[in-house]
């Protein structure tokens, strides 16, 4: 079953760096606040449907602690997401994307200090490969840090934070509600904030934007694929697996990022990308390798 869940959440990821383009074209129309919340609300519905036609199956005491686990691990998501948008107001794209792959080093440790999970030595080293490769992919300039910087690093650990969490409820809780309360509590901290930050939540019934299919078309697919799906897919295969090989799985995220977006929309991929890209890959890999258990030393008797 470890083997099932490290491929299926190797197969989000691909979801998630094949989307990216979509995204990005998205964005173009829509404030960020607000496609995360129409696109969190639309997964909500996709996830609705499954739960409410299993739901006779069910107790009516289905799980103590669902809803607060699912909130908690739902304002973590949040967090990555809002203050990663914030961010990148004050930083660059380059910066902003390795300081969120740092994610990758902070969920081993927290996994350390929080679940007590000990780190064998192919995953350390693997976990330094990925965290090179990600420096190489994005080639990180070395101005000076400013408050960008330090949001989106509060962003890296909100995503180390939800991967943790999620592993903590996830053996536990049933994975479908779970994933329900997440994303609806994503849903509406982001429309909450898109308020806040007075952005036009209107924009979206906006003739300009009911005209664009390029924006619909985005939005159901990462509704439907890259939250619903992937989310759901996370919280079930995450009760199989550890933490860290799950960070070390996301780590890949900007490498289908930068392919997808070098066959679908002809970006070039620098020198530096492509070995970073052969780092991450290989981290990930090397971390996956089995650790070799020392025989015991017998002694015999002259």
């Amino acid at each position: 079953m470890n083997k099932t869940a490290d491929f299926s959440l190797l197969f989000v990821v691909f979801i998630w760096g094949v989307t990216f383009v979509m995204v990005q074209n998205a964005l173009s129309f829509l404030d960020p606040f607000t496609f995360n919340a129409v696109r969190f609300f639309m997964a909500f519905v996709f996830l609705l449907i499954p739960y409410l036609l299993t739901l006779h199956k069910k107790g009516k005491n289905e799980s103590k602690g669902l809803f607060k686990a699912g909130f908690h691990i739902g304002v973590w998501l949040f967090l990555g997401y809002g203050l990663q948008t914030i961010g990148l107001n004050y930083t660059t794209p380059a910066k902003t994307g390795f300081i969120t792959g740092l994610s990758v080093v902070m969920v081993p440790v927290f996994s350390l200090l929080l679940l007590k999970h000990r780190l064998s030595r192919n995953t350390i080293i693997g976990v330094a490969a990925a965290t090179i490769g990600l420096y190489l992919m994005t080639f990180a300039d070395r101005s000076n840090l400013n408050i960008g910087d330090l949001l989106v690093f509060l962003c890296a650990i909100s995503f180390a934070m939800q991967i943790i969490t999620t592993a903590k409820y996830a053996k536990t809780l049933p994975a479908l509600p779970l994933t329900l309360i997440q994303v609806s509590t994503v849903s509406l901290l982001s429309f909450v904030s898109a308020f806040i930050f007075k952005e036009n939540h209107s924009v979206i019934f906006s003739s300009e934007v009911m005209l664009q299919k390029d924006v619909w078309t985005a939005l159901l697919v990462t509704a439907a694929l890259a939250t619903a799906f992937a989310f759901f897919a996370q919280t079930f295969f995450q009760a199989y697996t550890t933490p860290t090989r799950v960070a070390l799985i996301f780590s890949m995220e900007p490498v289908f990022a930068a392919l997808s977006s070098y066959i679908l929309i002809g970006e070039k991929l620098t020198s530096a990308s492509i070995i970073g890209c052969a780092f991450i890959f290989l981290g990930m890999i090397f971390a996956e390798l089995p650790v070799k258990k020392k025989k015991p030393v017998t002694q015999g008797f002259s």
